[in-house]
């Protein structure tokens, strides 16, 4: 398998691909991950691990991946916190009285795009199948939080609505968080019709120009990550805190499940996060 990137490292135990982040390794009071399609049990479309219960596959296949997932990437299986994303911005506060939702637990919540906690003992995981993970941590309030960007939450600056929850919940100062923005569709892969570049060309004070490519005909390629990580900017943080992983969900869709390269027939992919105990 041929993988290339100059600040995302691909990690195998025990037959188990996951991906890390060198800003994120760095800080000794977090622990994180980024799933791959390898090293579960599902077969067909979802070969083979499939961390999302709502694609069609077995769902004892499913919990059977996480637990493989969770022993092979350094994760207690029983602190996992699951969002129940709807493409929105809502952003939750959890603890470890949340610890299963999702998982083990019926959803409580049905929008929930953001987590976040300052509890050890508590492992935040969100989902991905070519929208943009978000990746925060505090090193001084000691603070962690996930958030899914998909088009809308982008639009929707489900960044910003983060580090307004950190700074208001948990004390945190902007200029301290660290960001990093994961694996999801590149600009070389994702095209868009008039409605929704429309959307991204309203984001004036952002200067769509650097985030938005006409390809004629009433096609446009979009930069997620690049939206992302200016609205991060205009949101407080440090451009210097801020990581863009230069891995492109379907480009790399033999290693990631990618919505668009698939065309829908795929499993899902995870991102966790956890302060260390």
């Amino acid at each position: 398998m041929l993988f290339k990137s100059n600040n995302t490292y691909l990690n195998f135990v025990d037959g188990v691909g996951f991906l890390q982040f060198p800003s994120l390794l760095e800080l000794d009071f977090v622990h994180h991950a980024f799933s791959t399609r390898i090293g579960g049990i599902s077969k067909g479309e979802f070969k083979s691990m499939n961390l999302n219960f709502k694609r069609g596959d077995d769902p004892e296949k499913v919990m059977q991946n996480y637990r493989i997932f969770c022993d092979a990437a350094g994760f207690d299986f029983d602190t996992l916190v699951s969002s129940s994303q709807d493409h929105n911005t809502f952003v939750r506060n959890v603890t470890k009285a949340d610890c299963g939702i999702g998982i083990t637990r019926e959803h409580d919540i049905a929008s929930v795009d953001a987590l976040v906690t300052n509890e050890p003992g508590v492992t935040l995981v969100t989902h991905y199948a070519d929208c943009t993970p978000l990746f925060f941590a505090d090193p001084e309030k000691k603070v962690i939080a996930l958030a899914h960007a998909g088009w809308r939450g982008t639009i929707g600056k489900i960044g910003e609505a983060v580090a307004d929850r950190m700074e208001s919940d948990y004390g945190c100062d902007r200029t301290d968080i660290i960001a990093v923005i994961g694996p999801a569709i590149g600009p070389c892969c994702y095209e868009v019709d008039t409605p929704v570049f429309e959307e991204f060309a309203s984001l004036t004070e952002l200067k769509p120009a650097y985030f938005t490519k006409s390809l004629g005909r009433g096609k446009y390629l979009i930069d997620l990550k690049e939206t992302n990580r200016r609205m991060l900017m205009d949101a407080g943080l440090l451009s210097i805190n801020i990581t863009i992983s230069d891995v492109c969900t379907k480009c790399n869709s033999g290693l990631l499940y990618s919505h668009r390269a698939s065309g829908g027939k795929r499993g899902g992919l995870v991102a966790m996060m956890c302060i260390k105990e």
